[in-house]
């Protein structure tokens, strides 16, 4: 099993409590969410038609400005699972380090994978994954330069999971009806704050958005999914209030750290990455404070932090960083 955040049992075990008693700053995730609107009981009860799955995808394709087709899938995982299956396997390479799924699943899915440093690394290969902006470390590319790698690879899969506060950085205006060569990943729960609810869209082109459907199967998402979707998606206010207040967030989490002597490796408006000297030390250190970040064994000087919800979260985080 590959290791991810969101999950504080590790530090539990060593230090106690209970979920409830613990600030998890282990994911990107808005500790913010959208305020949920009222679901219908149908949503619950009866499986999601095609038209109402439709719906949502068309809210998000005005919502990420893009020409091409958007597949609701659940959640960007369930995007990066059937990518491997879009080819017939080959050479695929990554550029890294990053979110380890994408090198996971295609692995599994028969790809001979090979994690690349530099973009440039990625011309020839079969199937290229680029993370805009990347997991951990923030890492941005400006959409001429990934639009200009597609035609030099045979897939370019682009995850911007994390754009929604940054939508300068999307790829999705770019793509059209014709676009058969890339495939941008966006997910719903991060930005939103609802990773509960297993939402995420795929934008591709008609051959390409066909061959993702007909592999994900019928009742894509769920009923509650398309009824938070499509009223989440269209909240233009919500959206442009929450970027202002996670950029806020995102400076004076880094004025934090800061003072505690961290570096700022890089990050998004949703999570930050730091050089600590010793990433599992400050991990631990921060725990017997019952607060769960994020370490790397491949980085082993480096702390990922999201971002407290509420003020309470911010003194303990201060409080716990002075100690």
């Amino acid at each position: 099993m590959r290791i991810h955040g969101g999950d504080p049992g590790e530090g539990m075990a060593r230090h106690g409590g209970t979920p409830e008693d613990w600030l998890d700053l282990s994911t990107g995730i808005n500790p913010v969410p959208y305020p949920l609107p009222d679901i219908p009981a149908r949503a619950w009860a009866a499986l999601p038609a095609e038209r109402e799955i439709a719906a949502v995808e068309d809210a998000a394709r005005a919502a990420y400005a893009t020409p091409a087709q958007a597949v609701a899938l659940a959640g960007a995982q369930a995007a990066i699972q059937l990518v491997p299956h879009l080819g017939r396997g080959g050479a695929a390479r990554v550029l890294g380090p990053t979110y380890e799924e994408h090198e996971g699943a295609l692995v599994e899915g028969g790809w001979q994978v090979t994690q690349v440093r530099e973009m440039a690394a990625l011309a020839g290969a079969d199937l290229a994954v680029v993370v805009n902006p990347n997991n951990p470390d923030g890492r941005r590319h400006a959409p001429g330069e990934l639009r200009a790698l597609a035609g030099r690879v045979g897939l370019l899969v682009v995850d911007e999971s994390f754009a929604d506060a940054e939508p300068a950085l999307s790829l999705a205006a770019r793509l059209g009806p014709e676009t058969d060569r890339l495939v941008v990943l966006r997910s719903f729960g991060k930005f939103y704050g609802l990773a509960g609810l297993r939402l995420g869209f795929a934008l591709a082109g008609d051959a390409l958005a066909e061959r993702l459907r007909m592999l994900a199967g019928p009742w894509r998402i769920n009923g509650p999914a398309v009824a938070v979707g499509r009223a989440a998606l269209a909240d233009t206010g919500w959206q442009d209030a929450t970027r202002a207040r996670l950029a806020q967030d995102a400076a004076r989490l880094d004025r934090l750290a800061a003072g505690a002597g961290w570096r700022l490796v890089g990050g998004t408006p949703l999570f930050r990455t730091y050089d600590v000297g010793d990433g599992t030390g400050a991990q631990d250190r921060l725990a017997r404070a019952r607060i769960w970040t994020r370490a790397f064994p491949y980085a082993p000087s480096w702390l990922r932090l999201g971002l407290p919800g509420t003020e309470d979260g911010w003194v303990r985080l201060a409080r716990a960083l002075r100690a």
